[in-house]
């Protein structure tokens, strides 16, 4: 799909479709500033919401409404950027937070505060709720995360598969060996509102003595332990997907190095010599991360305490938003080279495939190596 660029340079056909789509108001008419609209009246769609390379401004306290029916996107040279409109037919209307200004007219010498905020989110490295959790605050921008960041129960339900080795030990330790029907951290949950079993009952208490909280706070550590383990599991789903798809890219690699003409194309071949071992250290670095993470988790069983559990919290806190980055940025760059070639066969259009290599899929690539290298060092269990 074509990407549109929205800038002063473009046909007046694009510019003024699109102004009249925003603004309400005549083909030639410029952008109008729309009233403030509430937030809560403005959907989000599922898929965005459990997106690491989408951040749809709706959910985002901005005073032109027009703006919050558009979406930050990361487009394939890992900018964030305002996508306007996206269809079949027109492609993706994107605009610079630099573009915004001149597309609404705002004033050189009184720029509103939307355009701070814009320029503040587009900055991040990504846009997964985890992350935002972290980056919002730091940017001090007030966004309702009980309601907005949260996957969606689609999401939430496919991320089953790969919550079942937290979840286990946690229900084994309410239940013993005992059979039950109790599958994840909503059923633990409603063992405190419709208590029907003594022995549970009993565990739970047993499981709040151990942690050393009350009965009356343990629903807040489920809670607490199923969303940051819910957090390893999206993003273990997110590096599952995205791994194979480096790998296969990798392979296209000595195809295209072996070709006459690209052979002495020492800017190419330069490109590759660095691209191959920069990905390979990128998703060996991140991978065993995540052989780091199962490890901690593992071990919080052999000794459970609230001191344990909050240590390893707080470990996989901290790697949120190098995951994210990591993992949207190698995610962005895959799904590009994906769209372009993903129906080619392998041993054709190699000259496309490196002009796009070498103008696409290289840049970035330095900082996502950066924000991979930028993550806390993680400890060994002992």
């Amino acid at each position: 799909m074509a990407n549109t660029a929205l800038s002063a340079v473009e046909a007046d056909e694009t510019e003024s479709n699109v102004v009249a789509f925003e603004a309400g108001g005549e083909a030639d008419e410029a952008p109008v500033q729309d009233a403030p609209a509430p937030i809560e009246d403005l959907p989000v769609d599922d898929e965005d919401r459990d997106s690491l390379t989408v951040l749809p401004l709706a959910i985002v306290p901005l005073d032109t409404a027009s703006l919050r029916r558009g979406r930050l996107v990361k487009n394939v040279h890992l900018d964030g950027v305002v996508e306007m409109f996206k269809d079949e037919s027109a492609g993706s209307g994107q605009l610079s937070p630099e573009q915004l200004p001149e597309y609404y007219g705002w004033d050189p010498k009184n720029m509103p505060p939307d355009l701070l905020k814009v320029r503040q989110l587009a900055s991040l490295n990504s846009f997964d709720i985890f992350s935002l959790r972290v980056e919002l605050r730091k940017l001090g921008i007030e966004v309702d995360g009980e309601k907005h960041l949260k996957l969606s129960e689609a999401k939430s339900k496919e991320l089953t598969g790969y919550m079942t080795s937290f979840t286990a030990p946690l229900i084994k330790q309410v239940y013993g060996n005992a059979n039950t029907e109790v599958e994840d951290f909503k059923g633990l949950m409603g063992l405190f509102y419709s208590p029907n079993q003594q022995d549970a009952i009993k565990n739970l208490k047993k499981l709040s003595d151990t942690l050393e909280i009350r009965l009356d706070e343990l629903p807040r550590f489920i809670e607490d332990y199923g969303d940051i383990f819910l957090s390893l599991a999206y993003f273990k789903e997110r590096l599952d997907f995205i791994v194979p798809q480096v790998m296969e890219f990798l392979e296209t690699i000595p195809e295209l190095k072996r070709n006459h003409q690209l052979k002495s194309d020492r800017r190419f071949m330069t490109t590759c010599d660095d691209m191959e071992p920069r990905l390979n250290e990128i998703i060996t670095s991140l991978t065993g991360r995540f052989e780091n993470f199962d490890q901690h988790s593992k071990s919080l069983w052999d000794n459970l305490t609230a001191e344990r559990f909050r240590q390893v919290r707080k470990l996989v806190k901290s790697h949120h938003s190098s995951l994210g980055g990591v993992l949207c940025g190698l995610g962005v760059k895959m799904e590009a080279y994906t769209e372009k070639f993903g129906n080619v066969p392998a041993d054709s259009a190699l000259m496309r495939r490196a002009e796009f290599i070498m103008a696409d899929m290289t840049q970035g690539l330095q900082r996502i190596q950066q924000i991979e290298d930028s993550a806390p060092k993680i400890t060994s269990v002992q």
